[in-house]
């Protein structure tokens, strides 16, 4: 089967890119310039002005499934926000870069004789509002930035392929956990620094999801015929980010000493300081539902998977 990837060369891109070619499925993955990602073994790499079908758009003829990753970095380049990292400029790149890689792959479903199976539209669980309430796909948008970019920008982006038969998928993602990108490569040094500590009063919800786990779920939900609409994908036990901070210590072997106030958080960071501030608990039964199962479902065992910690392991 043929898979298609924009945003492929990411950290989840690379990862399902990796694995279906591995499973012998024929893999393309979009990038503006292709020859700068070290691609895995059997994945194509095809050029893309991240706007349109050009030049990619005939491999949407009977493909299995295109999945919609791409979009500027939220967070910015480093494991630390930084403060003009939510410019009006660059708020203006992170829609539009996500609106457009949208309207791209609407334009090539329409260009297929015959249509792929499945879009996948990646999302996050930023659409829902800060709250210590379990959010299900069903509940309320935030009114945020955060909620802009992926409910009226990123979601609908691609809506326009449902009217043509194929099945979408909306994958509200929550935040990855691993040593590359997200938020443990920056919490991760804070406590080798001996400066770990919780994120202003630390009651804010973390949902969060091992990256081998978010490989997966969009995996089976590609795959799973029955899979239509919004999907939470984050483990089933969110914690407080008093909670994360406690977990990641014991499994680090250091002390949480040092919490940030929330006034400093927000004096340095502005707006951005939402990153950290806010959270929501996301309820994942829906997918479920569908018979999914985690192999990370509880954080101390991620934690230890990722930081190579086994639980006998002295510290």
């Amino acid at each position: 089967m043929r898979y298609i990837l924009t945003g492929g060369s990411g950290t989840i891109g690379s990862r399902l890119a990796q694995r279906w070619a591995a499973g012998g499925h024929e893999v393309f993955v979009l990038s503006r310039d292709p020859a700068s990602h070290r691609l895995p073994d059997g994945v194509t790499g095809v050029k893309w002005d991240g706007r349109t079908a050009e030049g990619w758009g005939q491999l949407a003829n009977s493909a299995h499934a295109i999945v919609n990753l791409a979009g500027e970095s939220i967070g910015g380049k480093g494991t630390i926000p930084l403060p003009g990292t939510w410019s009006d400029e660059r708020k203006r790149l992170i829609k539009s870069s996500r609106w457009n890689a949208g309207q791209a792959v609407v334009a090539a479903v329409e260009l297929a004789a015959t249509k792929p199976d499945v879009v996948f539209q990646m999302s996050g669980i930023d659409y829902y509002p800060s709250t210590s309430h379990v959010m299900a796909e069903d509940d309320d948008r935030g009114e945020n930035f955060l909620t802009e970019v992926v409910a009226d920008i990123w979601e609908p982006s691609t809506a326009a392929v449902e009217a043509l038969g194929v099945r979408r998928i909306i994958g509200r993602m929550a935040p990855l956990l691993n040593l590359i990108s997200g938020p443990l490569p920056a919490s991760v040094l804070q406590f080798k620094l001996f400066a770990g500590g919780r994120l202003g009063g630390g009651k804010q919800w973390f949902s969060w999801i091992h990256t081998d786990d978010a490989i997966r779920a969009i995996r089976f939900l590609v795959d799973s015929p029955d899979a239509v609409g919004p999907y939470n994908i984050a483990s089933p036990n969110p914690v407080t980010n008093a909670e994360f901070t406690r977990i990641l210590g014991r499994v680090m072997g250091r002390p949480t000493l040092l919490p940030v106030p929330e006034f400093a958080l927000k004096l340095v960071l502005g707006e951005v300081s939402a990153m950290v501030l806010e959270g929501r608990p996301v309820s994942v039964g829906k997918l479920q539902g569908l018979g999914f199962e985690f192999e990370f479902p509880m954080l101390e065992t991620a934690l230890r998977d990722i930081l190579g910690r086994p639980l006998d392991s002295i510290a």
